[in-house]
């Protein structure tokens, strides 16, 4: 039986500190922190990832962006091959490659909310299981899977939304990021899952100012690069932030529009301001990005620079030591341009979403 991880909402962290260059103020690991980490490391010892990640070269490209470039050649060549992705509403297929398919010694260890605090019900599973990622992006990198038996195909549903929110308020350390690509977005499996991983550098996203639309709803538009949307939450405000983000999303799916999501601590929208960007400040709540994109279909190139969660959140996985030593914040706004909805169309976006949530 995979180990059991229960939570309530006493093992939330609110203060957490920005400073990944300060050695003197050291991060105690949150009770999350230590049982990923410690599991994560135990299996990488084990011998059952696809490659051994090792200190990964790491360079901050010059620019007002701060985009973090990572050297990764072995994700490219090592991983398992993508699947050809053909829809954003494609059917789960058991014939596929899907979570039910790996090593039990993958899993971590089960996910839930102590039961007196959580969200079953008879429409959503309870737990979530968290595995590692055998072809790691960075540290600690792990998929989170609601319930694999009830084979969800990759579209979200508030129950994974709520999870991936909690599971940035159970770490202390504000280096750990949630992700989520759907299909259509460079999502490479079609079973349900979001992504977990360390990354010990500040990006943009964390502070990135905002222009309101429903501040009611914690829901904002992003002032910089990439275009894109923005919820906020704090510890006491996740489920009803997570259901209108799922508004969101399932919006965005009927209307066939691919998108990724990029959760981390961050700012408050209400009285940020530029200058906490190198601030060691405490940050209590959570940044949600949405980013509606262009679909790509088919199977995706493993040597390119594949525009998905990490890469609109401001974090670069390279394949090849060419693109990574040469590449610009200039190049690489130019190819993530090449994968975002036109302006007018999210203006479009931005009306309909906001009429959309006023209405419920």
């Amino acid at each position: 039986m995979p180990v059991q991880f229960v939570y309530g909402n006493q093992d939330f962290i609110k203060g957490v500190y920005y400073d990944f260059g300060n050695t003197s103020r050291m991060i105690s690991a949150s009770r999350f922190d230590a049982a990923i980490q410690a599991g994560w490391t135990d299996r990488m010892e084990r011998g059952l990832f696809r490659y051994n990640l090792g200190d990964l070269q790491t360079r901050v490209l010059p620019g007002p962006c701060g985009f973090v470039a990572q050297l990764n050649i072995k994700r490219g060549t090592e991983r398992r091959k993508p699947q050809e992705i053909l829809s954003i509403k494609q059917d789960f297929n058991a014939e596929q490659f899907n979570f039910n398919l790996i090593n039990p010694d993958e899993i971590i260890f089960e996910m839930m909310m102590d039961t007196e605090e959580g969200h079953e019900s008879n429409h959503q599973p309870c737990k979530i299981v968290v595995l590692v990622n055998v072809s790691p992006l960075e540290f600690g990198h792990c998929l989170f899977v609601p319930d694999p038996s009830r084979c969800f195909p990759q579209v979200l549903t508030k129950f994974a939304i709520q999870v991936g929110i909690q599971s940035v308020l159970l770490s202390s350390d504000p280096a750990f990021r949630v992700g989520f690509n759907s299909l259509g977005a460079f999502a490479s499996v079609n079973h349900l899952h979001l992504h977990g991983y360390y990354l010990k550098h500040k990006l943009n996203i964390e502070y990135m100012p905002v222009r309101p639309l429903l501040p009611e709803k914690g829901f904002y538009t992003l002032v910089g690069f990439p275009a894109g949307f923005l919820f906020y939450t704090e510890s006491d405000s996740v489920d009803e932030v997570a259901t209108d983000i799922c508004r969101v999303t399932d919006f965005l799916v009927e209307a066939n529009v691919a998108h990724n999501l990029f959760m981390t601590r961050g700012c408050s929208p209400c009285g940020c301001t530029r200058s906490e960007r190198d601030d060691s400040l405490s940050r209590n709540g959570v940044r949600i990005a949405v980013w509606p994109r262009l679909a790509c279909f088919g199977t995706k190139e493993e040597s390119a620079l594949n525009v998905a969660l990490c890469e609109l959140a401001g974090h670069l996985p390279f394949k090849n030591k060419t693109d990574y030593e040469r590449s610009t914040e200039s190049c690489v706004i130019e190819t993530i341009q090449q994968y975002l909805l036109p302006n007018e169309d999210m203006l479009e976006l931005e009306k309909q979403l906001t009429q959309h949530l006023s209405a419920l």
